[in-house]
């Protein structure tokens, strides 16, 4: 057999570079699946969301002291009595009170006719049968507001009735207040009276 060392040379040469290819494209092949198993695993490992832990905000609520009572020629005067808000929703408050339709007020509404007595709204569900309302029952002096009684019906005004029983009058779009044309029977007091004593309020007018 004819034997050509060239022809031989180049064959092994060609071989070589075949096989150094093909190598090349084995050890790439790894590596890419290496690296994509990896990426696999480190998203697999990745932890999964956790749910918010925050507890739920509690309702607001309008628990008062007596230092939250102040002299009543300090709040706003809607008609014959004076309102106030110490949650912060005063103007959501004098919109229901200066509307003809009535509404609902916003928890922390303090509303009061004259300086020893006085209305609270609370949280929705504290008294539904009185629609919310804490009433009051209050000693004022230039020393300060003390509480004399507060709660529901055994609270009394200064006429001996409960003050829970007389606001029940009052027409369900008016959310327990009285006024003077919601419903309510008519104070045996009139409104001469009842501007004195709110004049008189002996609380600081600061």
């Amino acid at each position: 057999m004819l034997r050509i060392p060239g022809v031989r040379r180049g064959l092994t040469a060609t071989a070589w570079v075949w096989m150094s290819a093909l190598v090349g494209a084995a050890l790439l092949f790894v590596a890419c699946g290496a690296g994509t198993s990896g990426g696999r695993r480190a998203a697999s490992n990745s932890p999964a969301s956790v749910a918010s832990t925050t507890p739920p905000t509690a309702p607001q609520d309008a628990k008062l002291s007596a230092a939250d009572f102040r002299n009543i020629n300090t709040m706003t005067r809607v008609g014959d009595h004076f309102l106030t808000n110490v949650r912060g929703h005063l103007p959501e408050a004098l919109q229901v009170a200066r509307s003809a339709s009535g509404g609902t007020y916003p928890v922390g509404t303090i509303i009061q006719l004259v300086p020893q007595e006085a209305m609270v709204k609370r949280a929705k569900g504290y008294s539904p049968s009185t629609n919310d309302w804490e009433f009051f029952s209050l000693d004022v002096s230039s020393h300060g507001t003390r509480i004399l009684s507060r709660g529901g019906a055994k609270v009394v005004n200064r006429f001996g009735g409960s003050c829970a029983s007389c606001h029940s009058a009052a027409e369900a779009p008016f959310d327990f207040v009285c006024g003077t044309t919601h419903g309510c029977a008519p104070l045996p007091i009139g409104p001469d009276v009842i501007a004195a004593l709110q004049r008189s309020d002996p609380r600081p007018r600061t």
